[in-house]
This record gives C-alpha cells, structure tokens and sequence, in this order.
C-alpha cells in the first residue's frame, strides 16, 4: 500500500485507515449496508465511504452511534475505536516540524509515526539505520541514491535525519532496538572517513541504556529476513497496534494489520536470534572500523 492515499483533498493516514477496517467489519458483521448505517448517522452513504477508507477523521458521536447501531456493547471494544479516532485526529491536526521537508509525501507520516512512537525494531540490510547515521553518512547516502537534485534538498535531508535523532535522548527516549547485517558496515559508504566515522558513532549510541544494537554476521548463513529490511513501529497506546513500514525502489509499503505484524515481528525475532550479541557486536563493529 502507497504511503500516502489520496482522494480529491481527502488524505489517508495509517491511523485512519485502521480505524476504518474495524468499522467495516463491525457493518459486515452486523449485516448492515453502508446506505443502513449512513440512515443511522443521518448522512450519506459517501460519508460512510470515506470513513470506512480512512479518508477523512472520525467523530466521536459517529463512532458510539455506530457501535449502537452494529450491536457493540463492549465497553473496551468502544473505547479502543474512540481512543484510535482520537489518535488519528491528533496527528491529522499535528504541524510538526516534518511538514515543511523536502518531498514531504514520501516521508512526512513515517516522521510522524516515529515521532510519538515508544519503540522502534529496525532491519536493515544495506545500510545504518537513519536513526544511528551520522550527516557525513547520510549525505553520501542521499548522492549516491541519486533521488535528490538540489544541494539544498539534500541538505534538508540530512538536518531531517540529524532532527528525529533528538528522540533517542531525552526524559522518555525512543526505544531503538536495531539488527543490521554485517555487509551494511563493510560498504564503503562516502569512503572510508566516513566509514571510519560513522562506526564511531555506532559505538558510541551502543553506549545509551535506549539503543539495543545487534550485527547478523556473514557466518551467519541464511536468516529469515534476507528478503528485504523493514522498521516495526509501536506506540504506548494498546490499542494503536504496531505498523511495519518498508521502502522498495519504487514505493512505500505499510503493513497496518495484527496477523501481519505478527509475522513481521516473528521474522524480526528469528533474526535477532541468529545475530551477535550486542557485545559481540561492538567487538565486531570495532573490529571492522580497525580495518578502515
């Protein structure tokens, strides 16, 4: 699924459309048509449309006029819909400093999921997660992809990167706990000064009680996640479940289903198993920058 979802001046977030899914199979549960439940809201079935996609945010009199409709006397049940819609409201009303980046739409609402998340489980096969790089790093990144035109653009890029860092300390840091393969801190990325550099500061971020940091070694052999990387987003609000999101070349993806994410975190999990331990990890990662 796209990133982001568009229809006329309507967006689709993450959130929304969760919240959407759960409406839908309330109704299809219930065995009502949207006409049936827009009859319920005194509105249009359009109306139901958009809120089922995730379209537009949801009210909370909508929500509790719903569940009498579709039979959802389940105190916890409600209140985990109205506390989702809340969520989504607040980041649809969010300006956080993301809104003004370059290329925002590809990049913007993963920022604004981090930026309230509680912990972050990151794969990654080629390179140092964007939350441990250094500037050095991820402007070398950013030339080498080729997707950035503008100095300036790439500039932005870099100080955005060096911007969702602040969350790693702080009175409640972001939880970053982070398994790369071996073969993303041998690349040479920018040369080796800013190789040497950058695994610098892996070491030095290993050092903080929030950053659990792990290395699948060559040695390793096969592993359950050598298809693609992907990041597990979580929140402190039970009922915001996790979100997977994942880059291709071509899109973004985001997983926003429990059955899924379960299997993202199983795939994770095997992984993490089959990496160093995060001592072993430092040793080789100082083992590495030595060679430089």
């Amino acid at each position: 699924m796209n990133q982001w979802a568009h229809q006329g001046n309507r967006v689709s977030t993450v959130l929304g459309r969760r919240l959407g899914s759960e409406l839908l199979r309330l109704r299809d549960a219930a065995g009502k048509t949207q006409q049936q439940a827009a009859e319920a809201l005194s509105a249009t079935a359009t109306k139901i449309v958009k809120m089922e996609r995730g379209w537009v945010p949801v009210r909370d009199p909508d929500i509790r006029a719903l569940c009498d409709f579709y039979g959802l006397d389940d105190p916890a049940a409600r209140d985990t819909l109205l506390n989702l819609a809340k969520l989504d409201r607040e980041r649809r009303k969010a300006k956080g400093w993301w809104k003004h980046l370059p290329k925002a739409g590809a990049l913007a609402e993963y920022i604004a999921m981090e930026d309230v998340a509680s912990r972050v489980r990151t794969w990654q096969l080629s390179f140092v997660p964007g939350l441990l790089q250094t500037a050095e790093y991820a402007r070398a990144l950013a030339v080498g992809e080729g997707a950035w035109d503008d100095p300036d653009e790439i500039e932005r890029m870099v100080d955005t990167r060096l911007k969702r860092q602040e969350r790693l300390r702080g009175e409640q840091p972001l939880q970053v706990y982070a398994v790369v393969w071996e073969a993303a801190l041998r690349q040479l990325v920018g040369g080796p000064e800013v190789m040497r550099a950058q695994l610098n500061h892996l070491l030095e971020l290993a050092q903080l009680p929030n950053v659990r940091l792990q290395v699948l070694p060559f040695h390793a052999g096969a592993h359950a996640c050598a298809a693609s990387s992907f990041t597990i987003i979580s929140f402190a609000q039970a009922e915001a479940v996790d979100v997977i999101h994942t880059d291709t070349i071509g899109s973004t993806v985001w997983v926003e289903n429990e059955e899924d994410g379960a299997t993202y975190r199983t795939f994770f999990e095997r992984t993490a198993r089959q990496a160093l331990a995060q001592h072993d990890s430092v040793v080789l990662i100082e083992s590495i920058r030595k060679g430089l």
